[in-house]
């Protein structure tokens, strides 16, 4: 007898291997504390990935396929991958394992253990999800000095033929429409309500309650609404290609107090538990555009290719290879503790309110709330990258290790040292007004930098470039805001500095 192992996030159901029943195949999934208690996750992303786990496992056996599935208060259950595979194995009386390579690098690195303690033919698949192989990006960038994700991007769209003219030429004359990707969203544009879904999560939360699984966040049963199987995924991507695509490039940055997602996919979860494929979502987008284009731009399309096309593939191939050195990385040598508020939401800048509360309500910030507030602010008050990457792989639906630390640690904190950006992204908080209308019902105001009443974000980010100082000489990105920082008179910086201290130490008052 076969024995497969299918993860939480290997949900896919184009995969080779279930395309033919095999009776002598037994498939094994778990839902077990060993991946509950890593971290402490979200609530709403434990009961995702149980509820998705357990639609696969009906999937499979709809289809013929055999599985052995271990739910969380299963009296087999170990709680443990290790122990699980070994029982299982031997009860099954096995004669090979396989499995899908794991995503993550300490779940690769069990896997091997395990390979070596079953004393079985082990062999290892391919999840068939990702474009590119664990190795493609480093071999692209191979005696290069600087990884640029622009050139991989460029590279995948030729390699895929995806918006292209020809072999060389990008549709609409241009590789890249970011400048039409940063509109304030004002309410001029409406967004169509989202299809709602009917799911009883009880079960799982009694389940997590009565095992006492620690997690973060909230949830709302009746408004539970993340797509928890393959068929409800293409749902969500069809609505987006309806309703959304017409405006995601252009409000792909913004934030707003009274919407959530504003034109966001929320593809993401979907994605990165492999119930869609990064592939079929492309070209149904592509697809839908070249059916719509009267009425929908191309700068739209190409912006919500380069997220996956580019981004995502390419922050995969960063994380396997800088992994496992990277998550120590703390190039600016940040110690300080993340405020409290960031589990609770309790704070007077309105924007650090609004982004916490609702990533603690949805298990969701879109791409410029973690970076542009969350992250900035985290950034600007030196905060440990281990305790900022805690926080965002518990916190978010979406994150898992490979995905989360290359954005947390390399994106949003610099803590690299610019293998993943080339310049920290850090602002004052006119960038926020700028994005948003977040200041306009904030305590503080985004135009003073000093006094009781002026918006923390200005004497954070001076006092910032001045702490960091060493670590930006030469960096050609920042040379225009060092300059600045240069001119300021000696008097001002103190005075800034001083109040940008308070709030560091001092970071419940704020």
């Amino acid at each position: 007898m076969k024995l497969r192992l299918i993860l939480g996030d290997q949900l896919n159901q184009q995969h080779s291997w279930f395309q033919e029943v095999d009776r002598d195949v037994r498939y094994f999934m778990a839902e077990m504390r060993q991946e509950t208690d890593y971290v402490k996750h979200h609530i709403q992303k434990v009961v995702a990935f149980f509820i998705s786990m357990r639609n696969f496992k009906k999937w499979l056996e709809d289809n013929g396929h055999q599985v052995i599935y271990y739910t969380l208060d299963d009296l087999d259950n170990t709680q443990n991958l290790t122990e699980n595979l070994k029982k299982v194995a031997e009860e099954q009386k096995a004669t090979s394992f396989e499995y899908q390579l794991p995503d993550e690098y300490r779940l690769d690195q069990q896997l091997k253990e395990i390979s070596s303690l079953l004393q079985l033919p082990v062999q290892s698949f391919d999840t068939e999800h990702f474009l590119t192989s664990r190795t493609d990006l480093t071999g692209f960038f191979e005696g290069k000095k600087q990884m640029t994700m622009e050139y991989f991007y460029r590279d995948m769209r030729k390699k895929y033929g995806v918006m292209m003219v020809n072999e060389k030429e990008p549709e609409g004359g241009k590789w890249n429409f970011d400048k039409s990707n940063r509109n304030k969203w004002t309410g001029k544009d409406p967004i169509p309500p989202e299809k709602e879904y009917d799911r009883n999560v009880a079960e799982i939360v009694s389940l997590l309650e009565k095992h006492e699984v620690q997690t973060i966040g909230n949830i709302n049963e009746k408004d539970f609404d993340w797509p928890t199987s393959r068929e409800e995924c293409l749902e969500v991507l069809q609505y987006f290609c309806k309703y959304l695509l017409i405006h995601f490039g252009d409000y792909q940055d913004a934030m707003h107090e009274d919407e959530k997602y504003l034109f966001h996919s929320r593809l993401s979860f979907a994605m990165n538990s492999k119930m869609l494929s990064p592939k079929e979502v492309i070209d149904t987008i592509i697809d839908y555009w070249r059916s719509h284009q009267e009425d929908i731009r191309i700068s739209q399309v190409e912006g919500f290719v380069r997220q996956i096309l580019g981004w995502r593939e390419y922050m995969r191939g960063v994380y396997w290879k800088e992994m496992p050195s990277y998550k120590k990385k703390n190039k600016l040598q940040n110690k300080n503790k993340l405020p409290e508020f960031y589990w609770t939401g309790k704070t007077k800048m309105n924007c650090l309110h609004h982004a916490i509360h609702q990533s603690l309500d949805d298990a969701y910030a879109h791409h410029i709330q973690r970076l542009m507030i969350t992250g900035n602010y985290a950034l600007l008050t030196q905060c440990d990258p281990d305790e900022v990457d805690e926080w965002y792989l518990g916190i978010y639906i979406d994150a898992i290790e490979w995905v989360e630390l290359t954005n947390t640690r390399g994106m949003s904190q610099f803590a690299d040292g610019g293998i993943v950006a080339t310049k920290p992204y850090v602002s004052t908080g006119s960038y926020i007004n700028k994005m948003s209308n977040y200041c306009k019902g904030c305590h503080y105001k985004v135009s003073k930098k000093l006094g009781d009443d002026a918006c923390p974000f200005n004497v954070l980010y001076w006092n910032f470039l001045d702490d960091k100082r060493a670590y930006f000489k030469g960096n050609q990105r920042m040379s225009m805001m060092m300059s600045l920082l240069n001119k300021m008179s000696p008097d001002q910086l103190t005075a800034y500095k001083e109040r940008a201290n308070h709030i560091i130490e001092n970071p419940h008052e704020y």
